[in-house]
């Protein structure tokens, strides 16, 4: 009867832990949400050089007041369908925590839908789907709505080796 009541706290906890305010897109028709603390600003699409020799989902770099940032193109990061931008079409500069300390990014998304406040109980675990699957990089589904909001760990989503390449293209 202990272990069920410390498993129940534990799921609390994680749920405590995941509440907060969420930066909301969309990509691919599916809405994704971003810890509000790693998003320093959203601008609207411009001119990216490319940069040679990088995985096909980084899209270059960008000059943003003087300074150099990788940018990614998150649709070919998660492998989806590449497509064209619009003008709804906006990378979202987040600051990613890697073994080396604090790096700007920018990350291109479909749109920018929303700021939410998610709370502890709306936020569920992923799931598990069976097989073996890298899910690391999912804080949780949120549930508002009626729908499902896929929560991110961006640190996770372009972690490790991944940064260093990145940081390398800057």
């Amino acid at each position: 009867m202990t272990e069920n009541f410390e498993l129940v706290d534990q799921n609390q906890k994680n749920s405590i832990n995941r509440e907060g305010k969420y930066l909301t897109f969309s990509l691919a028709g599916e809405e994704y949400g971003i810890v509000i603390l790693k998003v320093k600003e959203i601008i609207g699409m411009m001119a990216v050089t490319p940069v040679p020799k990088t995985p096909s989902y980084v899209k270059g770099v960008i000059n943003l007041r003087g300074k150099v940032i990788p940018v990614a193109d998150l649709r070919l990061k998660f492998d989806m369908e590449e497509a064209a931008y619009t003008e709804r079409t906006c990378i979202i500069v987040v600051e990613i925590k890697d073994g080396l300390g604090h790096v700007l990014m920018g990350i291109v998304v479909d749109s920018v839908s929303e700021v939410l406040n998610i709370k502890g109980g709306e936020i569920e675990d992923t799931p598990a789907f069976g097989i073996q699957m890298d899910t690391d990089y999912i804080l949780g589904m949120a549930k508002t709505g009626g729908g499902v909001k896929i929560l991110l760990d961006i640190d996770k989503v372009f972690g490790g080796e991944e940064m260093l390449e990145l940081d390398k293209a800057a």
